[in-house]
């Protein structure tokens, strides 16, 4: 069946991007070549304007602070890289917080280590998980024990309000993945040599950790998910839905444009 081109296809096929994505394959499939070459069209207008923030952020002394938070398959760390990928390294910075157990020695105030790395003026500071992994995976892993989860759910909203406070822009994300998404992920990864070890630690979603994780994120959007401090969720089909969404989001949640 052929494929009948508008006006407005046809110049999306014409543009360096379109031409690109038309010469990737030697077997055509317009369609395909036609969403590919959108996504990637509206992707670079985005990170255009991903850089006028960063520039009213480096102008003005704002601070800004983004939390990544989802399963294992919501690549979170690849939105970061793509939406970041032309904005300048000297004024941004990306932190991880692994699940992981805390020696006795941590014992104390749990977010003393996260304050230590909140942003200095002009700067955005991302977090490919954060704090938030103790209202998550570390009670479902037995990373914590329950007084500590119940201590850190006490005191997580007033350690948010203070940032917010103090004047820090904050931004809490949360990627939703179907398990047939995570599914055909999982094993599009496990295919190839080069992301393998992507796979290596993932949290394997068997009935009952599933339960357990829609038990306490349930609990967490319910009781830190505030009017200044909001979560919001990216629930999307595809990756280049996710990447678009959250960009989106980025840019409206910051009134860079004022």
């Amino acid at each position: 069946m052929t494929m009948v081109l508008s006006k407005e296809d046809v110049e999306v096929l014409n543009s360096k991007i379109g031409i690109k994505h038309l010469l990737a394959n030697k077997k055509i499939n317009l369609e395909k070549v036609l969403k590919a070459t959108r996504h990637e069209l509206k992707l670079r207008e985005i990170q255009s304007e991903l850089v006028r923030l960063q520039l009213w952020v480096i102008a003005n002394g704002k601070k800004v602070v983004v939390l990544f938070h989802g399963g294992d398959s919501s690549e979170k760390s690849t939105v970061i890289r793509k939406i970041f990928s032309h904005n300048n390294p000297r004024h941004y910075r990306v932190e991880v917080n692994l699940p992981h157990k805390h020696e006795s020695g941590e014992n104390g105030y749990y977010f003393k280590k996260f304050v230590e790395k909140l942003p200095q003026a002009g700067e955005i500071v991302l977090w490919d998980r954060s704090w938030y992994n103790r209202a998550l995976f570390e009670p479902i892993l037995g990373l914590c024990t329950e007084d500590e989860y119940e201590k850190f759910m006490e005191q997580v909203n007033n350690f948010d309000k203070m940032m917010v406070d103090s004047g820090i822009i904050l931004v809490k994300f949360y990627f939703t993945v179907s398990p047939d998404e995570q599914s055909d992920r999982y094993n599009e990864l496990k295919k190839s040599p080069l992301t393998r070890w992507k796979t290596e630690n993932w949290i394997k979603d068997t009935p009952k950790i599933l339960k357990k994780y829609q038990k306490y994120k349930e609990a967490m959007f319910e009781k830190t998910s505030t009017d200044y401090a909001p979560w919001i969720e990216i629930d999307k089909d595809t990756r280049e839905e996710e990447l678009i969404a959250a960009a989106e989001h980025l840019l409206s949640s910051i009134p860079y444009k004022e």
